[in-house]
Parts: structure tokens; sequence; C-alpha cells
């Protein structure tokens, strides 16, 4: 077996090519240019993004992927979703309150992944008005949102396809959209 690092990559990503059949790509994004708070940019893909991504581990331990519709953040601190039809996700953070979010605008492929502790605001909790109010003046009140889901954001980290990665001189966010477009069959109006 060959095995060959190839040193044009981030410090923190190292690629490893194995008899030129397998590339594998160790990255430690817990910990590289991780925040906790929700800059601009951060924000601004929240707002592009149609759905979120909700992970959660059952009381099996079981991980489960939801994608949420109506979300938003609240300060630099807080992500919140809408409980629509949430019942599996709100379960699981009853057991284990530990939660992964990810956003991504799916033309430029791009977003970010972040990790928080959720918690749950009924219709009873003093601040449940206020922030069903966000998540309706951001999408719509055509839902009845039967709770919040808070999430104190913990770490932050970007998320990007691999081409950017693997392909970073050739690989433009405007190359990345044409892409989409013609996959997903749509175009600019």
């Amino acid at each position: 077996m060959t095995v060959r690092i190839l040193n044009n990559y981030p410090k923190y990503i190292q690629i490893w090519k194995i008899n030129v059949e397998c590339i594998v790509l160790l990255t430690n994004t817990d910990t590289i240019n991780s925040t906790m708070m929700l800059t601009d940019d951060i924000k601004t893909y929240i707002d592009k993004s149609v759905l979120c991504w909700l992970a959660t581990v059952d009381g099996d331990n079981q991980p489960n992927v939801s994608p949420k519709e109506i979300f938003t953040y609240d300060g630099d601190t807080s992500i919140l979703i809408a409980h629509v039809a949430s019942h599996g996700s709100l379960a699981n953070i009853k057991k284990q309150p530990k939660v992964c979010v990810s956003f991504v605008d799916v033309f430029v492929q791009k977003g970010y992944k972040v990790k928080g502790t959720a918690s749950i605001l009924k219709k009873n909790d003093p601040s449940f008005l206020e922030k069903a109010q966000l998540l309706k003046d951001r999408f719509t009140n055509r839902f009845p949102i039967s709770a919040v889901i808070k999430i104190a954001v913990t770490n932050v980290n970007p998320i990007q396809a691999p081409s950017y990665l693997f392909f970073p001189d050739i690989t433009t966010e405007s190359d990345q959209v044409e892409s989409a477009m013609k996959t997903y069959g749509v175009r600019k109006i």
C-alpha cells in the first residue's frame, strides 16, 4: 500500500491518497475555526436557507435527522425552531438535549453546522410568545406553533461541498450555482 500526504490543503486538513483509488479526508472541524457566536455571515446563511436539518439522538442512542421549515436566530447565541410536527425531535431532546443543526445554501453549496444545547419552550413559558412571534414574523403564522426549540449555541463550523477543498483553484461560487441550477433544473428569473 502506498500512502502519500498531499500538502496543498489548509493545515487542519490532511489528505491521504491510498492506491490512487481511495482518498480519505481527515479533518477536526470540532476545534478548528469554531465560535460560539452567530456572526453576520452565519445569520445570512440562516436567512438564505429554505430548510435546516436538526440532528438529535433518541433514548437508544440512535441518530435522527429531521428537516425543519420554520427557524431563525435569536441574537448572537441562540437558534429557534418551531415545533409544528416535531414529536420525535422533542422526545429526543427531552432525553438528550445536545443537538446539531445545519444550514446550507443549496446553490452555493456552503453553510454552517451549529452545535448546542436545546431546551423546549412550551406555551406556558414566559418567553414563548416572544420567541414564537420571531418565528412567525420570519415565516408565517399559517402553522400552529405548539412549542419552540431554543438552541443555545456552543460551537459553529463552516461546511462546504468537497469541490471547494479538492479543487480550490478552479471551484468558484458562481460555478457551483450554475452546476446546481442545471442539476435541479432551475434558472434565474
